[in-house]
């Protein structure tokens, strides 16, 4: 067997090295910053303990065969996953309220037609079916084989089932979330509940192709699930897993570039003294068969010379604008109170202005709030997570909350002025979820963008969003493989993209490309 190199301890790549070395490999991870986790972060202070990435858990079974496949000790062995219901409540710009259950058909029609009025629960119904029916078109293809060589199908075809319409006497065929929203749900506020989930990505779901249904569809059909005291608990189970099978890591090692011999991958070059690696001269090399990199592309492409993609592959596209999440992190005095939700998404007053503001294409900065229109000022949608979690407080009279939004990632975030007046913004949309908020604040911590890059290397902060059918392959993520023999990508900016569940199913894919060899075609 050989000798892996893994750039980077994100989810994907810890996923991968832990199966590289259950396969019998010899697996050394290079990270540059002094833990792993990637954007599973954690900040801690006074007692308060918060995620400061992802903060609940979609399609848990992702993680779950990694630790069937690379150990005794079951998932749920290393951490305590807890069901969240509801699922989520959200709070629309007319000031209607509704909690939806979790993983529940049935009382989430109930519950919008008891909060929407009568109609709005079947209408969303019958939306659920035909997502899960571009689920079952797409699931295979996207999530669990490594990127087809004849990927254009996938750009081309749209998953999204069409609809009888009685007036027209034909079927028609919503071609983005947005129209999907306007001629089948037609009710602003179930729009917004659909579009929320592209918005969590930075997708602009104009022009998002009507497969992101999926993405609703995920959370209904398997589930919101929490990890007891933080998905950095997740990280952490991963990483000793890991360690367990032998996984090697070296923190605080900037890799400078990929060595090549003989016209593959031969290794890392690190910069100079860096321990445990060897070689000579001002940096030190790292030999190695085969290289795994969890890397945005950009920071990829910047560490070899070798055109990775060939004409016609999908390729990351590097110029187009895109989305980072800001977070303020909440010390409450006070117990949470009784029934609180879980989360609450706070939808924006102004869909068309949030949606302008997020996605204005110019070389300029993006401000932090704008003037879209005349005495129309952007306040994105909010969502707030108050996990009833004694892991995360001092005690009990004490309560830890995140509030986060998508927000445009060219914003001059290192301005102190920028970070708290965006701040004040979503306290404001959040004192809809907690109940006196400005007198039970203690403290609050504000990370932006420019945190998600510090942690994740992606330029910006940006987040990467699910690979997704159709939309001429804008929506797809560069293959696994590279034109570099023994060099392979792995991760959220890799196929098939972002998310845990599909940083998890990146790591599987890219074990079995170098297990099985260029042959293998995913799980059966």
């Amino acid at each position: 067997m050989g000798r892996i190199a893994v750039i980077g301890a994100g989810m994907g790549a810890m996923a991968a090295a832990a199966r590289l070395a259950v396969a019998g490999h010899r697996v050394t991870v290079y990270e540059r910053a002094e833990t792993y986790g990637g954007g599973v972060g954690r900040f801690e202070r006074d007692g308060f303990a918060f995620d400061t990435g992802p903060g609940l858990l979609p399609l848990p079974a992702v993680w779950r065969d990694l630790f069937v496949k690379t150990g005794k000790e079951p998932l749920e062995a290393c951490v305590e996953l807890v069901q969240v219901d509801p699922s989520s409540r959200h709070v629309f710009a007319d000031g209607t309220e509704v909690a939806l259950p979790n993983a529940s058909r049935a009382g989430v029609v109930a519950a919008l037609d008891e909060a929407l009025g009568a109609g709005a629960g079947g209408r969303w119904g019958d939306f659920l079916v035909r997502a899960r029916e571009a689920w079952d078109r797409t699931r295979r293809p996207l999530l669990e084989e490594p990127l087809w060589p004849d990927w254009a199908v996938l750009a081309g075809r749209e998953p999204y089932p069409a609809v009888p319409h009685k007036r027209l006497l034909r079927t028609r065929r919503a071609g983005t979330l947005a129209e999907v929203g306007a001629w089948e749900l037609r009710d602003p506020r179930l729009t917004a509940l659909l579009e929320s989930h592209a918005l969590a990505f930075g997708l602009d779901p104009r022009v998002t192709p009507a497969s992101a249904a999926v993405l609703p569809y995920l959370e209904h059909a398997f589930g919101t699930w929490y990890v007891r005291g933080g998905l950095r608990e997740l990280a952490r189970a991963v990483y000793e897993r890991c360690t367990a099978r032998r996984v090697e890591f070296v923190f605080g090692a900037e890799v400078t570039g990929i060595v090549e011999k003989d016209g593959r991958a031969a290794g890392v070059e690190l910069a100079g003294g860096t321990s445990q690696a060897f070689g000579s001269g001002g940096g030190t090399v790292a030999e190695a068969d085969f290289v795994v990199a969890g890397l945005h592309p950009a920071r990829l492409h910047a560490l070899t010379e070798r055109q990775l993609d060939a004409a016609g592959d999908v390729s990351a596209d590097l110029t187009a604008p895109c989305a980072g999440r800001f977070g303020v992190l909440l010390a409450l005095r006070g117990p949470r109170e009784a029934g609180a939700a879980h989360r609450t998404v706070v939808h924006a007053p102004d869909r068309e202005a949030e949606l302008d503001w997020l996605h204005a294409r110019s070389d300029e900065p993006v401000p932090p709030t704008v003037t879209v229109r005349p005495t129309v000022t952007v306040r994105p949608t909010v969502t707030v997570l108050r996990p009833d979690d004694p892991d995360l407080r001092p005690d009990a009279d004490h309560e830890s909350a995140v509030v986060w939004a998508t927000v445009p990632a060219r914003a001059d975030w290192s301005r102190p002025e920028t970070r708290e007046r965006v701040a004040d913004l979503v306290l404001a949309a959040a004192e809809a979820a907690i109940p006196g908020l400005r007198e039970r604040l203690l403290w609050r911590e504000v990370r932006t963008p420019l945190d998600g890059e510090e942690a994740t290397g992606a330029p910006g902060g940006a987040v990467s969003a699910p690979a997704l059918a159709a939309g001429q392959a804008r929506f797809l993520h560069p293959a696994n493989t590279t034109r570099l023999p023994g060099l392979y990508r792995v991760g959220g900016w890799s196929h098939p993209g972002g998310g845990l569940p599909h940083a998890g199913m990146s790591g599987a894919l890219v074990a079995g490309l170098i297990v099985e060899g260029p042959e293998f075609r995913g799980s059966q």
